[in-house]
């Protein structure tokens, strides 16, 4: 069985209006997210065997704790242009292309791609990525190119909101 695991990036600032979209950092609650994002994506495992994420500021500001978290190489972890802005159909192409060798995929990208992809392999996902939501599935299958509509399973899905921060004056 193979894993896939799809991060929608932490939440990004619009402060700056002179900035590209490309160069959007993530903001104060995207940066206050982040931290027990990664602390659940580790307990969830396995440990990916590659972390592939799109170069724009704030996918590489989320996929940079996930890379230490999980001590990954830098042959694990990369960057892809082909993730920034991509459709449905260049992640699912990106993801064909794959080697076998990696059981365990982490990729963190963008919407509207990610929850799309998300849906096409299993219909259990949610239509929406909330911000910093990860969705862990299941495949059945031998080869990373054998991808098909409707082949996974859900395993695991999680976002910010599902974790409501603890307010520490009310003791």
């Amino acid at each position: 069985m193979r894993t896939l695991t799809l991060i929608r990036h932490a939440k990004s600032s619009w402060e700056d209006p002179t900035l590209a979209d490309f160069d959007r950092p993530l903001n104060r609650r995207g940066q206050r997210d982040l931290p027990p994002m990664v602390q659940r994506v580790q307990q969830h495992g396995p440990r990916p065997d590659r972390l592939l994420y799109s170069p724009a500021r704030r996918t590489r500001q989320t996929a940079a704790p996930l890379i230490e978290a999980f001590r990954l190489a830098d042959d694990q972890a990369q960057p892809c242009d082909e993730i920034y802005d991509a459709t449905f159909g260049m992640l699912l192409t990106l993801l064909q292309r794959q080697p076998d060798s990696a059981h365990h995929l982490l990729l963190v990208g963008h919407n509207p791609g990610l929850e799309v992809l998300a849906r096409w392999l299993c219909p259990a996902a949610p239509e929406h990525l909330p911000t910093a939501a990860c969705v862990q599935l299941g495949l059945k299958l031998a080869h990373w190119a054998d991808l098909v509509p409707e082949c996974a399973e859900l395993l695991w899905l999680d976002y910010p909101k599902l974790h409501p921060p603890v307010d520490h004056r009310a003791r």
